[in-house]
């Protein structure tokens, strides 16, 4: 079972403090969407950058966890809820845009290096955008809003496969006062390495292992 939701708090807090990721919809009124995949419609849905976050985590000094996040990630996700292991989406973070709750630790993640042609503790003060793109789908034989999300994913120009835990969170139709469009939303789990990145910077103080907690929301 997917524990995303026991962050969606903290995800929050940390947005709204930096002020960077309007999370909150305007107005008032019953839900939009429901957990009801016959909500779904097949075709092409466009990422919403206003209500899509990507939570990493890292293990520090093995005393807390510290956490940051990713926003106005782009792209789009084809499916067919009929077909479910046919869809297929490609999707960009922009790593130049992470935000923390500590604004020293943020500006650390952007640092360029210290020594002209050096490299960067982490990011670096011009990281390129980081890329998803989905290979394969494969449902969970047992709950149909589950699925396994295989993909590759580029960082720090680096490309290995990942493996999402997804889970269909919601899907409404926006009334015509807010645009109209499809709504469908997901969150989704996985773990990398830094190091497989070469980000590998104060291994093992701060952990190798991230794991990374994403909420996906779409229209169409």
């Amino acid at each position: 079972m997917l524990k995303s939701s026991k962050r969606i708090a903290l995800v929050a807090g940390i947005a709204l403090a930096a002020g960077t990721v309007p999370l909150l919809a305007q107005g008032s009124g019953p839900a939009l969407g429901t957990p009801d995949l016959s909500r779904v419609t097949a075709g092409t849905y466009q990422v919403d950058p206003e209500h899509t976050l990507v939570l990493f985590e890292v293990d520090h000094l093995g005393i807390t966890p510290y956490l940051g996040i990713f926003g106005q990630v782009t792209g789009s996700l084809t499916l067919d809820p009929k077909n479910i292991s046919a869809a297929r989406g490609e999707f960009t973070i922009p790593i130049a845009k992470v935000t923390t709750a500590s604004p020293g630790l943020t500006s650390h993640l952007l640092r360029a290096p210290k020594e002209a042609g050096g490299k960067p503790d982490l990011f670096g003060a011009s990281p390129a955008a980081a890329r998803f793109v989905i290979t394969g789908v494969k449902p969970d034989a047992d709950d149909k809003d589950e699925a396994k999300i295989t993909g590759n994913l580029t960082l720090n120009g680096i490309t290995r496969p990942v493996t999402l835990d997804a889970k269909f969170y919601g899907a409404g139709k926006a009334p015509p006062q807010m645009g109209g469009k499809e709504n469908i939303g997901f969150e989704a789990e996985a773990k990398i390495k830094r190091s497989d990145f070469k980000i590998d910077m104060g291994i093992p103080m701060v952990s190798d292992e991230v794991e990374l907690d994403i909420v996906a929301a779409f229209t169409k």
